[in-house]
């Protein structure tokens, strides 16, 4: 009885030990294009124009309010003019009609709230912001799903590719490999309104919008560090001098 609980307490530990190793190990083969994530006003613009035409029918942000927009140079009518399509204040949040029971009926899984997406994938993935930008970009038709789509990052999604019509339509290529592995290449099949460059660039500015909606304040919490570390280095200097004055006549 005592080895058998000491070979569980052993087997517990690989586990510990390894998963880590394991989980790096399988996400490794997840290659991800780098984000150009912009803090200009007009790309955040853009990107929040992209969100509530795009997004928000079935994703809520529900922990920002409209008002917030305000801060990347809205101002208040324009919010209410070209952007309010869920609220009536400008002071709501920013929720959708749809029940969750009712979308987990219609997309097999409730569409998750985009507040905070890009920390939430940040956390999973290393950069929340390229894991969006690459994800959005590659979907591809599927005849196979239940929405007509899939995509190379995230295999067998249950959202149907709501920008299609900007990037037109993807036809997957699948090798497979001797180790088991698939190569997936996509091919434009169908072009849509936007050119590639056009609709990298769209998405770049609702990945930027995404970003920045998480963190508000990102920028100006930046500052302010900033600030504060060069108060701290001049506070050093003035305390070594101090103290070098006030030992001179002991050394």
């Amino acid at each position: 009885m005592k080895m058998r609980v000491i070979n569980l307490i052993k087997r517990a530990a690989a586990v510990v030990l390894f998963a880590p190793a394991m989980a790096l190990a399988a996400g490794a083969e997840l290659h991800l294009d780098k984000a150009p994530v912009s803090t200009d006003p007009a790309a955040l613009q853009h990107g929040a124009k992209l969100f509530v035409n795009y997004c928000l029918n079935c994703h809520s942000a529900s922990f920002a309010r409209y008002n917030t927009l305000e801060q990347i140079g809205l101002e208040e009518q324009e919010i209410r003019d070209n952007l309010m399509f869920t609220g009536e204040r400008v002071g709501d949040l920013m929720k959708i009609a749809m029940r969750p029971a009712e979308s987990k009926v219609w997309f097999g899984a409730t569409p998750p709230d985009l507040t905070l997406v890009a920390r939430q994938r940040a956390s999973e993935f290393g950069s929340g912001a390229d894991w969006l930008y690459t994800y959005l970009r590659q979907f591809y038709r599927d005849p196979n799903r239940p929405t007509g789509w899939n995509n190379v990052v995230f295999e067998n999604v249950g959202m149907p590719h709501a920008l299609w019509e900007l990037q037109g339509q993807q036809v997957a290529k699948i090798t497979e490999n001797p180790d088991g592995t698939r190569t997936v290449n996509l091919e434009l099949a169908t072009p849509g309104k936007m050119s590639v460059e056009e609709y990298d660039k769209a998405v770049a500015d609702l990945v930027s919008f995404l970003v920045w909606m998480g963190e508000p304040v990102a920028e100006k919490r930046k500052s302010i560090g900033a600030i504060v570390l060069i108060f701290l280095a001049g506070l050093f200097v003035l305390s070594y001098l101090l103290k070098k004055n006030y030992w001179k006549d002991i050394h």
